[in-house]
């Protein structure tokens, strides 16, 4: 079988960085994309996907903390930021927002490779065993046999937020707009009203999954998704 290569976006706005960079990733096997800055890389993330990115802190248009920011809200992607800055504010900052990991200027490129790797290791979506679970942690999912468990106990769940469920667990990792839950699940159209409809549903879910009813994620102003 052939392997599927990783998506890297670097994104630097000196081109001899994301020249080094992306001969060593392609080197290890990595699909690349360039932005020269964080305007493109937030429209690049807006019309595709990625499945890790590097990206420099200081750029011109729209900085490289501005830039996570904007694509955390819709993408749970991956990243490491570069910096020739090594403050520990600026580091502890990356880290609020959301970034994997944050290395200094100069930098090892083979390095970067190595902890690029690690984090896509790491973040790997759990993948149903052979008998159709999704074990994280405590929670056991088996979408064949409709069975949801919480630390050993079964979840009391309606059928509804058992489609629900299952539902956002089969697209774990993909933002779902209400209007996409909506038509898929409950088989109708959005209309004034029925967001309301999602969010009960969504927040009884979450009651029912107690110490993991953070898997569900709320994109604000969108939807929601399932984060393994």
């Amino acid at each position: 079988m052939e392997k599927i290569m990783a998506k890297l976006l670097i994104v630097d706005d000196e081109q001899k960085i994301r020249e080094v960079i992306r001969e060593y990733a392609e080197w290890n096997g990595f699909e690349v994309t360039e932005a020269e800055d964080g305007m493109d890389a937030v429209s690049l993330c807006r019309d595709g996907d990625y499945d890790i990115i590097i990206m420099d802190v200081m750029m011109p248009k729209l900085d490289g903390f501005s830039a996570v920011k904007e694509i955390k809200k819709t993408k749970d992607i991956p990243v490491i930021m570069l910096s020739a800055r090594g403050e520990e504010y600026d580091k502890l900052f990356g880290f609020e927002l959301g970034i994997d990991d944050y290395m200094t200027k100069p930098f090892s490129p083979k390095e970067l490779m190595a902890r690029a790797n690690v984090i896509l290791t790491r973040r790997a979506p759990t993948a149903p065993d052979q008998q159709g679970k999704i074990v994280i942690g405590g929670l056991e999912i088996n979408i064949p046999a409709r069975e949801v468990t919480v630390d050993g106990s079964p979840a009391e769940l309606t059928p509804k937020e058992y489609e629900l469920l299952f539902y956002l667990v089969e697209n774990r990792g993909i933002a779902l707009s209400r209007d996409k839950l909506l038509q898929d699940i409950w088989g109708y159209a959005s209309s004034n009203g029925d967001d309301r409809t999602i969010d009960t549903h969504i927040k009884n879910l979450r009651n029912n999954l107690g110490d993991y009813r953070d898997k569900i994620v709320t994109l604000r102003g969108m939807g929601y998704k399932f984060e393994a």
